[in-house]
């Protein structure tokens, strides 16, 4: 149970971000302005709470999981990277 309220209080967060992203029409991303918010409220609390610390540590166990879908997309279009391999040096290198 410990898992699914992480999980709803990480998604929340990320709902929060996005909606005043979208009010307010911010240039930032709706996860990462939840994500401040989070940081926010953690360093607000002074600790942890014990299901979002559980959570977390799952969802970071299995985040080589979350590379799988832009790894296919690097193999789907390697011919277009090959072509373009300019540009996406200088923006890599750049940024």
């Amino acid at each position: 149970m410990s898992f699914i309220n992480g999980m709803a209080v990480l998604l929340v967060y990320q709902l929060l971000g996005s909606v005043i992203v979208m009010l307010l029409g911010l240039n930032i991303p709706g996860p990462v302005l939840g994500m401040i918010f989070l940081f926010i409220s953690l360093l607000w609390m002074r600790r942890i709470p014990e299901y979002l610390s559980f959570t977390s540590s799952n969802l970071l166990s299995h985040l080589s999981l979350l590379f799988i879908p832009a790894g296919v997309g690097v193999v789907t279009h390697l011919q277009r990277i090959g072509s373009e391999w300019f540009p996406i040096f200088t923006t890599l290198f750049i940024s």
